[in-house]
């Protein structure tokens, strides 16, 4: 093994990276066909996908196939994703994190507070979103519940769309700031640097397991 491969770690599996990218166009697919219906202002947008009742028709079916894709990514990734008292210190300090100033933050694991948070905003939000919007497929729901159920999903959708549209806003914008990051989602690895500066605890985690002495 040449010094350049020791230097490189496994982050990602390929089935991890694809099951990430396929839930990340179809979320996008969701928004747009979405903001399309939500606003009189954004209807030119139905033309992607052929018009304003095909939209309509498509749009739940895009909600369905994100909820089976980000639930394959929450059960490969949740075990990495339970709150500690080390996320409690590292949010105490997200000033440090803002400032380049790792260096006074506790060692981070696999993924740090910022990255959980993500990714139980992300759990929530597409499970209000996939249940309110159960509500307003009168397609095949609308016998199952009433007007003022209807409204509230409305309300709910809403807003879990929006919680949705800012968390992936600011889960692009954090793996573009953070050098490196973006390479672990196609590639599917990192350098030991990268790993050493922003999750330390998990590196230690690798080397230590069998199979990495030579």
């Amino acid at each position: 093994m040449s010094d350049e491969d020791k230097n490189i770690l496994a982050r990602y599996t390929g089935g991890a990276r694809i099951n990430h990218w396929a839930n990340a166009i179809i979320l996008i697919l969701l928004a747009i066909s979405g903001l399309a219906l939500f606003h009189p202002g954004l209807f030119f947008l139905t033309g992607l996908f052929g018009g304003g009742p095909e939209t309509r028709a498509i749009h739940p079916w895009f909600g369905v196939a994100v909820l089976f894709t980000f639930a394959g990514l929450f059960i490969r990734f949740v075990r990495y994703n339970f709150w500690t008292s080390d996320d409690t210190k590292w949010m105490a300090k997200v000033g440090d994190v803002v400032n380049n100033k790792e260096e006074n933050l506790p060692e981070v694991g696999r993924y740090n507070a910022g990255q959980k948070l993500v990714f139980w905003g992300m759990s929530l939000c597409i499970l209000a979103l996939f249940l309110s919007g159960l509500v307003l497929w009168d397609t095949y729901f609308f016998q199952y519940t009433t007007i003022d159920q209807k409204r509230l999903a409305a309300v709910i959708h809403a807003l879990a769309a929006s919680g949705i549209i800012v968390i992936v806003i600011v889960h692009i914008y954090a793996a573009i700031w953070v050098r490196g990051t973006v390479r672990a989602m196609t590639r599917g690895s990192v350098t030991g640097g990268w790993a050493w500066r922003h999750h330390r605890k998990w590196l230690k985690d690798e080397v230590a397991k069998p199979g990495n002495d030579d």
